[in-house]
């Protein structure tokens, strides 16, 4: 008797400040990275699917993204972002009275 399935991880790697594409308001966003790994006798033994996606925290809408668009994402959040090209939003700086 052989037992095997999958089992599924998140991870965050990040969190931006981004305009929202679905409800419009500069909230924060969550980078997610999300990995499914063949399991055999319980025991993880390799991933076969890796998807990453942003998450508003205002609405709760979710956007898949790219391997690349999550790397470019990742080093904008650690301040790495250069040449001033933002391919998928514009960070936006926090509201001040």
């Amino acid at each position: 008797m052989i037992i095997f399935g999958t089992k599924g991880y998140l991870y965050q790697l990040a969190i931006l400040t981004l305009v929202c594409g679905q409800c419009g308001n500069p909230s924060a966003h969550t980078l997610r990275k999300r990995v499914t790994k063949f399991t055999l006798f319980f025991v993880p033994l390799f991933p076969f699917s890796t998807k990453f996606a942003t998450q508003c925290t205002f609405c709760g809408a979710e956007q898949k993204v790219t391997k690349e668009q999550a790397e470019q994402l990742q080093a904008q959040a650690a301040g790495g972002a250069q040449g001033g090209q933002q391919p998928y939003g514009q960070p936006q700086q926090p509201y001040r009275s």
